[in-house]
């Protein structure tokens, strides 16, 4: 079956994407509302993108009524900002905290989660990830009415030692199982790591 997208509304390009690119890794994303509370939110139009300068993607739209949503805001507004990479346990407090709260209200506070300090950032980092971006906005490109994309500058990564292998290389290597990251499906559904398989890639 081919789905011609230019046939489509927006709301149906938006399902059969992400129905289809999959899985996608999600970025929970820490700012600073403007009365100095911390607001976090999940995006799953997130990649890397340059390793030289070291550069995040985010996508973020609007809400319904027109807004900028708060994290795309405080991001333009303030220009700092933590991504975290979540883990199995908690995929529910990921999804619970793409809730609509009131503006200004913490969803770090309102899910019983908490913050340490992010050594060398004026932000602090979630305590229960395993893995944190300390970022500063780099790039906001307005790609429709609708939906901008944004490039973070990574300043630094926080990754807890429990997931750091040991090798004689020169260069970090993360315990894929240990890290446990989740990946967004279509849908209200997630992927969790299953089998981890090592292919050698060719010289």
């Amino acid at each position: 079956m081919i789905f011609d997208l230019a046939q489509l509304s927006a709301s149906r390009v938006y399902h059969t994407m992400i129905q289809t690119l999959t899985p996608r890794p999600v970025a929970w994303v820490l700012s600073e509302n403007q009365n100095n509370t911390l607001n976090l939110a999940p995006f799953s139009y997130f990649s890397a993108v340059s390793s030289e300068p070291p550069l995040i993607m985010l996508s973020i739209g609007k809400k319904p009524d027109g807004e900028l949503k708060d994290t795309r805001l405080n991001i333009i507004e303030r220009e700092k900002f933590v991504v975290h990479i979540a883990h199995r346990e908690l995929a529910q407090d990921v999804t619970n905290s793409a809730a609509s709260f009131d503006k200004n209200v913490s969803e770090i506070d309102e899910l019983g989660l908490s913050v340490t300090e992010f050594e060398g950032f004026s932000l602090p980092r979630l305590s229960q990830c395993r893995v944190a971006y300390a970022c500063e906005k780099y790039r906001v490109e307005d790609i429709t009415t609708n939906q901008a994309m944004i490039l973070g500058k990574v300043s630094a990564i926080y990754v807890d030692d429990k997931i750091i292998l040991p090798n004689d290389e020169q260069r970090l290597q993360v315990d894929a199982n240990k890290l446990n990251a989740i990946g967004r499906l279509g849908g209200d559904e997630y992927g969790f790591l299953g089998e981890v398989k090592e292919i050698k890639r060719p010289k």
